[in-house]
């Protein structure tokens, strides 16, 4: 199964109808890119390996074919699982500066780091690769360099949009542009493949520049120490709370290994401002309560994470005591609101004060688009088709409505393994390769088929 050079194909192993480990094919002229290679972890009530991953048989066969890897950015969900298959890929990896430095990191643990051709590209580059010319496009999101690829080709060009937002004031990096999204539209772009996470949520997502004073507000004038609970990549989150840290005369520590790892890339990249520093949190109790502001792992009450060894007083840097207070600068993800909420139960009992993200205290910015931003990104690029991505069945389904009712001629709906036909017709082939899945456990990949009740809807239907 290998596409004529009139033919132009998407084909989608993970990250749609679900949302993680996500692995995109795109075939031309006998040639394939793959765009992301990312992984997922299980959650607090799901069953299997920790670590799970889209199985790459399809492409491993044709591996001879595969001209390069792409990634869009620096997200586990994204990059995760480069050093779990990329024996088995054996391509060219292309990425911007930050994800390059994530991704060595990971090269470096597997034992991979001098095997891998890693290509540095600079943000919004083109690139020539065999038969694709791929333009890389500046998008917000909630982590550093965020690339969306215009990718083209003799049988027509495809807008991937990766994650993003609309972010005016997205604190590192430079903000969108309204213009160079508008001078796509000049193409005639067959299609775009679009994030469909907030695709349900109305109005449009909070920029991360709006949350320095809700932050500062719940700092300010505490006695007590500050704990945020926040994903490691979002180093915007990160320079914020630095610089709340120094407006307000604490010291600011960094518990857990992959807010440590993630701004250390950023230093290495160059996206981190050089006058925040963080201390050594071996330091941090030393200092009296109202001098420490700690930044630490475990927002989805992960069990060895930093923020639950404090809640069991079992961490060997810092002891919570009443009177601090805990910030939750992060969404739930799915499936883990019982063990966050056990986490937060733990800590109030020993006097915690425990502040999470609301319409009133908003100290929490998603890294997708909600509706009046996708509607925005439509009328803008004025793709032919519109094909929703990154999302269970419910997100990818509002997607497509809002895509039509913005004018979009036309939506395809899919999932994992279905092949959608861009050219010379439009169509989709479903279930056109087996789409599996690879768990990593015991230091190996074994396949892993998750029970029914732990499947995303869209993949039950």
């Amino acid at each position: 199964m290998n596409p004529d050079t009139d033919e132009l194909w998407f084909l989608p192993l993970g990250g749609c109808g679900e949302i993680g480990m996500n692995m995109n094919l795109y075939g031309h002229a006998g040639q394939w890119l793959m765009v992301d290679c990312g992984v997922t972890f299980s959650r607090s009530d799901e069953t299997g390996p920790d670590v799970q991953m889209a199985d790459p048989s399809f492409i491993e066969a044709r591996r001879d074919q595969l001209n390069a890897l792409l990634i869009t950015h620096a997200h586990q969900d994204h990059v995760g699982a480069v050093a779990y298959l990329w024996p088995r890929l054996q391509c060219p990896v292309y990425c911007t500066p930050f994800a390059a430095e994530i991704l060595r990191r990971q090269l470096l643990r597997a034992g991979l780091a001098d095997m891998v051709p890693v290509h540095i590209v600079s943000p919004g580059s083109r690139l020539e690769l065999g038969d694709f010319t791929v333009d890389w496009i500046d998008l917000t999101h909630s982590t550093p360099e965020m690339q969306a690829l215009l990718i083209h080709t003799e049988a027509g060009s495809i807008f991937h949009t990766g994650d993003w937002k609309l972010d005016p004031e997205p604190v590192v990096g430079p903000a969108f542009s309204e213009s160079r999204y508008r001078r796509i539209a000049d193409l005639n772009v067959r299609a775009m493949v679009c994030d469909s996470t907030n695709a349900t949520v109305p109005g449009r997502g909070r920029s991360e520049g709006q949350l320095y004073k809700a932050l500062l507000e719940e700092v300010q004038g505490e006695e007590g120490r500050i704990i945020v609970g926040c994903f490691g990549s979002n180093i915007a989150r990160l320079v914020t709370l630095a610089r709340i840290a120094q407006k307000t005369g604490r010291r600011a520590a960094l518990l857990g290994r992959s807010l440590q790892s993630y701004h250390a890339a950023a230093r290495a990249a160059g996206v981190w401002d050089e006058d925040l520093e963080f201390i050594d949190p071996a330091h941090l109790g030393y200092l009296p309560p109202h001098e420490v502001m700690t930044i630490a792992t475990g927002s989805q009450g992960e069990p060895r994470s930093a923020l639950s060894r404090l809640a069991a007083e079992t961490h060997p840097n810092m002891l919570v005591e009443a009177g601090d207070k805990l910030l939750l600068s992060s969404r739930v993800i799915p499936g883990n609101e019982e063990a966050v909420e056990e986490l937060q139960a733990r800590l109030r009992l020993l006097g915690v004060t425990v502040v999470q993200d609301s319409f009133a205290t908003p100290i929490h910015a998603s890294g997708h688009p909600a509706r009046d931003d996708l509607a925005d990104m439509y009328r803008w690029v004025q793709p032919q088709v519109a094909i929703p991505v990154h999302g269970e069945a419910v997100h990818m389904d509002a997607n497509a409505r809002l895509a039509q009712e913005v004018g979009v001629p036309h939506q395809l709906l899919g999932r994992n393994g279905d092949l959608f036909m861009l050219a010379p017709v439009r169509g989709i082939r479903r279930g056109a390769v087996q789409a599996g899945r690879l768990g990593f456990e015991d230091d190996r990949l074994i396949p892993w088929a998750p029970p029914e009740s732990d499947l995303p809807l869209a993949a039950r239907l």
